[in-house]
């Protein structure tokens, strides 16, 4: 399913030849959607200067003056403890397509603060995508360069969490309770995150077990409330909470607490990318899940060699050996992955949301 590596360039061209001007530049700049932090970054015909970020470099025009032409807009839904930057290969991959690039920094999960990071933030964020949305088409000089009647999201691990659910899809804490009860060795750094020592992890185990033989109609109402997508009715047959969305790309999602008949209730054009080797959220239960249960899904690729976090670029080793440490299996970069292979991919995103949001 990988595009050949011959293939990616010639792709990359058709792409960028048909944004309607010559390959443009990537520029970046820091705008507020109400509190919320967003990173902007967009075509210009600016020239790039290497940026350094802490750890991360980076090409980009700093505050450059955007193309005088109206695209359209594509929101990043970054991972649990993310941040912009390291999503900024797909950004600028997505810029360079056309596209205006809007990344929120998700609040309370993200590198500068994880402190609800889970299902608080899982719940939050499409509402924060709605924000950024919102805020943009008022702003004095971003709604007039943007076509809003159809908005890209894109979502990565995390972040799949938000695209499914602004694609319409429905989760709750049941079905992960139910998917850690019956798989907690096999998916055990998605059952037990944030809790690596001896004693978090039988504390989690534990309240995991205390559901597991008591009928769903004795459980808390909290457990068993569904979020994200509404549930369709006569009147509103559109499960999703903004239809502003009409197309969501995702790259080693967290999947596996929507149910399989929401999944199959989406009806806007949803792109999957996998890495075979995800140790972090294994593919089987979360990735898989989305493309055997939603019809309007599609595989875009398939990464061979790839853990969960070589989907990401720029990735320094000493970012990658940080978030390693925190996960309970998996994490660091898997020797021998050939970069070319998430170029390839991220072009496939680019094409995706092409054919689905343009013109």
């Amino acid at each position: 399913m990988n595009t050949p590596f011959c293939a990616t360039t010639l792709l990359m061209t058709a792409l960028l030849s048909g944004a309607g001007s010559a390959i443009a530049q990537v520029g970046m700049t820091e705008w507020r959607a109400g509190a919320l932090p967003v990173t902007l970054v967009y075509p210009t015909e600016a020239p790039t200067r290497p940026q350094s970020f802490g750890p991360f470099s980076i090409d980009v025009a700093l505050n450059a003056p955007a193309l005088n032409q109206r695209q359209r807009l594509i929101v990043i839904s970054h991972g649990t403890g993310g941040s912009a930057i390291a999503d900024h290969a797909l950004a600028a991959t997505l810029a360079r397509a056309g596209f205006v690039v809007a990344q929120p920094l998700h609040a309370g999960d993200n590198s500068q603060d994880s402190s609800q990071a889970g299902p608080v933030a899982f719940e939050r964020r499409p509402r924060e995508v709605s924000q950024v949305i919102d805020a943009i088409a008022k702003d004095p000089v971003w709604s007039t360069r943007l076509d809003l009647s159809k908005v890209g999201v894109h979502g990565m691990s995390a972040g799949g969490v938000t695209g499914l659910s602004l694609a319409g899809a429905q989760w709750r804490m049941l079905n992960l309770i139910r998917h850690c009860n019956a798989n907690a060795q096999a998916d055990e750094s998605f059952c037990f995150q944030g809790a690596k020592d001896g004693k978090a992890r039988a504390e989690r185990q534990a309240s995991y077990g205390r559901a597991k033989y008591v009928p769903e109609i004795f459980l808390p109402a909290e457990l068993k409330a569904l979020h994200g997508g509404s549930t369709p009715t006569r009147d509103q047959p559109d499960p999703r909470p903004d239809p502003r969305v009409a197309a969501v790309s995702l790259a080693v999602p967290l999947a596996v607490i929507f149910s399989p008949e929401s999944l199959a209730r989406i009806r806007i054009p949803v792109g999957v990318v996998s890495a075979q080797r995800d140790e972090v959220l294994v593919p089987r239960f979360h990735s898989a899940r989305v493309l055997a249960h939603c019809k309007t899904c599609t595989l875009l690729a398939d990464l061979p060699g790839a853990g969960h976090f070589d989907v990401l670029w720029p990735w320094p080793e000493s970012t990658a050996r940080e978030v390693a440490a925190r996960q309970v299996r998996g994490g660091l970069p898997v020797p021998g992955f050939d970069p070319r292979l998430r170029e390839a991919a991220h072009a496939r995103i680019a094409a995706f949301h092409r054919q689905h949001l343009l013109p």
